[in-house]
């Protein structure tokens, strides 16, 4: 055919009576008509060449020779199974996040744009890879137990020919409970580092309380002593006898009935069932649980490790039935590993508790008589006597947990 007869007078293509428009080009006997943007999904067209087309030799077209066909429908890739499944609850801390789609995708359009995790409003860092059909997520953290996770594939995700999604993909699932028993609830004593009954003291140098209230009730404000050289930062110290603000009293005695719940709370405690240890827990290492002792017990011979094994939730409570001391020096520290956090770690002290000299701490007493603290030692988290004193012997260091 003469090229220069093909052309938008004498090749046409419409949708109706709406004229496409599009470029043209002739190999051979083969005319070829190109659209300047893609055709609609399942719609019909007509497409004509007219008499004005003609040979090389100048011979047109004996008639109009007119065609009908009609587009197929264009199938968005889809979302087909996730893991965890939508609304899944108990998944795994170490879970690697997959989404299953209904047809291989552009492995470019699959990433950490279009592929997102989250805790509530709190995007989750990790790596987005992907495999055959499937596109994964791997934080770079374990979750955190006991929460609610979004997972969302966006619209930017899309197959090798550019089709996306039809609408974001979105599923959320729950993580397993916290390693350990449930941990008691402190309520309002919680905003104590110290609260005694009879008496609060430091004997000697620059002990400071930090981001916690120092109480005692039912006894007076002459009982608190040491207060400077001890300061309490970010927090306040209160007598059962202040008479202002208004209200310490009865504030003081909530918090002391408060300890008393959660004491009892702790000494009580059963799921899951306790381990019964004794004597010398230096050098070991514990999991989240509830353990026992029927007797005293002791941190002396190395330190003790609480290992939460990747759970921040992780609980452990202590029920010591008597006495519980850690020794300073080479041992006696409470040392935490795994995501381990001290404001997750209670001991219940059946009498009283004595935390030796240099010794760093963690984890909140809550003892039936009276708490001392050795020279030098630390603690992350509150010393809770409900009858008797809580001594602060030489520059002592409480952080709130």
């Amino acid at each position: 055919m003469d090229p220069t007869t093909i052309n938008s007078l004498n090749f046409t293509l419409k949708e109706g009576s709406n004229l496409i428009s599009g470029t043209y080009r002739t190999i051979g006997k083969t005319i070829y008509f190109s659209p300047s943007i893609n055709l609609k999904a399942g719609t019909q067209y007509t497409a004509t060449i007219t008499t004005g087309a003609k040979s090389t030799t100048g011979i047109s077209l004996l008639n109009n020779h007119s065609w009908v066909f009609t587009t197929g429908i264009v199938q968005a890739p889809t979302v087909i199974v996730t893991d965890p499944l939508n609304n899944a609850t108990g998944v795994a801390l170490n879970k690697v996040v997959s989404a299953t789609f209904s047809e291989l995708m552009n492995p470019l359009t699959i990433n950490t744009s279009t592929f997102t995790l989250k805790n509530g409003s709190s995007i989750i860092s990790g790596t987005v890879s992907y495999s055959g059909k499937i596109a994964y997520f791997k934080p770079n953290t374990s979750l955190v137990s006991n929460t609610t996770y979004t997972a969302t594939i966006t619209t930017g995700a899309k197959s090798p020919s550019g089709i996306a999604l039809a609408s974001d993909y979105v599923w959320q699932f729950s993580t397993r409970s916290p390693l350990g028993p449930i941990a008691p609830n402190l309520r309002s004593v919680s905003r104590f580092g110290i609260i005694a009954g009879t008496a609060v003291s430091n004997n000697a140098g620059f002990s400071k309380i930090n981001n916690m209230d120092v109480g005692i009730y039912p006894g007076t404000r002459s009982s608190l002593t040491g207060f400077p050289p001890a300061v309490v930062v970010n927090g306040a110290i209160y007598g059962s006898d202040d008479v202002a603000p208004p209200g310490v009293a009865a504030m003081l005695l909530q918090a002391k009935n408060d300890l008393t719940t959660a004491y009892l709370y702790c000494e009580g405690a059963s799921a899951p069932a306790p381990a019964t240890i004794s004597g010398d827990q230096g050098g070991k290492t514990l999991a989240p649980g509830i353990y026992k002792s029927t007797s005293t017990l002791l941190i002396q011979s190395g330190d003790l490790t609480l290992d939460a094994q990747g759970d921040i939730n992780a609980v452990w409570i202590f029920q010591i039935s008597a006495a519980f001391t850690t020794i300073g020096g080479a041992g006696g520290n409470v040392i935490l590993k795994g995501g381990a956090s001290a404001k997750n770690i209670y001991w219940q002290v059946g009498s009283s508790a004595t935390i030796g000299g240099y010794t760093k701490f963690n984890g909140s007493i809550l003892a039936l008589t009276s708490i001392t603290m050795g020279p030098y030692a630390t603690a992350t988290g509150r010393m809770l006597a409900r009858n008797a004193a809580v001594t602060m012997t030489s520059t002592n260091i409480i952080n709130k947990p």
